[in-house]
């Protein structure tokens, strides 16, 4: 049973990555995704300064305030400042992230959060970290259910916005002639992306939440020009790292998570591979 609940989680992380990576992807903002992971560390850790506990809904809260910030702040230098976007990343991820770590270091230290929950993640604790009722009843694991919920509102958004979605991936300039607020899209895709790191820090961590991100969404691009098949497509990469990862560390004895992220990206040498013999 607990083999199931890893998988589940894996998988839940794995496809709702995959599905927000294929917009990063084809945006061209594959490392914003990157940057997004690891600067909202400073709003995890102020989060919990406030609220006292990693259980609060105010961690997302936190984390999301902090993503939206570092792509406004990434925007502000390349566009004010001039900067190249690969500087102006470089720039805005690294110092935020590196304010989290001495937040975390020195002040949240007998706290239930540090560098190797935050960066590493333990996905085979999820079958113990149970949540339970008000009448100390257990529903399931705790990470199963706030993935979820991450991946039905993600789900939702791109059902109900995919048309908008679409149009500012594609072609941002004919977005902006017909009255579609680039921008405005533009955040709310950041603010998901943030949400989707912080509610998978526990399981994968903020380093490995990367590679999901962007490897399932990269093979899928190689091997189709259609966005809902990609999106598909990249979302079933996610469940397969997720599955064969899991039975790979269990053979190898080795980290599960870490499985997960090398079965994924020997997918996109397969998919790099069959796409190099076909021309």
């Amino acid at each position: 049973m607990d083999a199931f609940w890893i998988i589940l989680t894996g998988s839940l992380v794995a496809v709702s990555c995959a599905i927000l990576g294929s917009f990063l992807v084809l945006r061209k903002m594959s490392m914003v995704g990157d940057a997004i992971s690891h600067s909202v560390l400073p709003g995890i850790v102020i989060a919990f300064f406030i609220a006292g506990s990693m259980q609060s809904v105010w961690m997302l809260v936190g984390a999301g305030i902090l993503g939206v910030l570092t792509t406004f702040l990434i925007e502000f230098f390349h566009q004010k400042g001039k900067l190249q976007t690969d500087a102006s990343i470089g720039v805005t991820f690294t110092w935020l992230f590196a304010l989290g770590v001495i937040l975390v270091t020195y002040y949240a230290g007998n706290a239930h959060i540090d560098q190797d929950c935050i960066l590493h993640g333990e996905i085979a604790y999820v079958p113990i970290d149970l949540m339970y009722t008000s009448s100390g009843d257990p529903i399931g694991p705790k990470a199963v259910i706030i993935l979820s919920v991450v991946l039905i509102t993600i789900l939702l958004f791109v059902v109900l916005f995919y048309k908008e979605l679409f149009i500012t991936t594609f072609d941002a300039s004919f977005a902006q002639a017909i009255g579609i607020s680039t921008s405005k899209w533009h955040y709310a895709l950041m603010g998901l992306v943030s949400l989707t790191t912080v509610a998978s820090f526990e399981s994968v961590g903020a380093i490995l939440v990367v590679a999901l991100l962007i490897a399932p969404a990269a093979s899928a691009y190689l091997i189709t020009n259609k966005l809902s098949m990609m999106l598909l497509l990249s979302s079933a990469f996610g469940v397969l790292s997720s599955f064969f990862g899991y039975w790979l560390s269990y053979l190898l004895d080795g980290s599960i998570a870490g499985a997960m992220v090398t079965v994924s990206g020997a997918i996109f040498a397969i998919c790099y591979t069959i796409v190099r013999l076909k021309k």
